[in-house]
């Protein structure tokens, strides 16, 4: 070999460790990003298309080197915002995280969609029913008669009643809430 091609190939291997050491690091699909809101969510107020702002909230670390510290600006939005029905349905709120901001530059992401859904009403609803009831049977039998029967079709209807008007049970995500995406695809960042 002569010393020509050896000094292109000794300027050719130059050039690639200094290719590698300024690439943009990669984050790979499968990557968790801990964040946590900057402002409320609630399922009242925010429909689908509602874009939020998050902060990472533990240090996102590859191949150990820190490539999304704490704080890192995150911006977002709703997929799904689906409020509570009154007696039955659950309130459902779905994220998606759509880009970091580092070093005042926006790179995006793609991610999961978690879910956060509402607990359900069914128990509560029972109670509320089946007490209606029991209290009007009760307040009938001590009226006597056929009155502990008609107490009982009262006490539902009212027990019923207000299972409807305090049925609905929304989501509402205060601000600090913690959420923790999955990267779908590789991201630079």
């Amino acid at each position: 070999m002569s010393k020509i091609q050896i000094l292109m190939l000794k300027s050719l291997g130059f050039l690639f460790l200094i290719g590698t050491a300024c690439a943009q690091p990669i984050l790979p699909a499968g990557t968790r990003i801990p964040i946590r809101l900057a402002q409320s969510l609630d399922t009242r107020r925010d429909h689908p298309g509602t874009p939020f702002v998050a902060h990472v909230s533990v240090a996102v670390m590859h191949d150990g080197r820190v490539l999304l510290p704490r704080g890192t600006v995150c911006r977002g939005h709703l997929v799904e915002s689906r409020p509570s029905g009154r007696l039955q349905g659950r309130a459902v709120i779905r994220l998606s995280l759509d880009s970091v901001e580092l070093d005042g530059r926006r790179y995006s992401i793609v991610t999961s969609d978690p879910a956060i859904v509402s607990k359900s009403h069914k128990k509560r609803n029972l109670e509320l029913i089946a007490g209606g009831a029991g209290t009007g049977a009760g307040i009938g039998a001590i009226a006597g008669g056929v009155g502990a029967a008609v107490g009982a079709r009262v006490g539902v209807t009212a027990g019923t009643a207000t299972a409807v008007i305090t049925g609905k049970r929304n989501l509402h995500l205060a601000p600090e809430t913690r959420v923790i995406f999955t990267l779908r695809q590789p991201a630079r960042v």
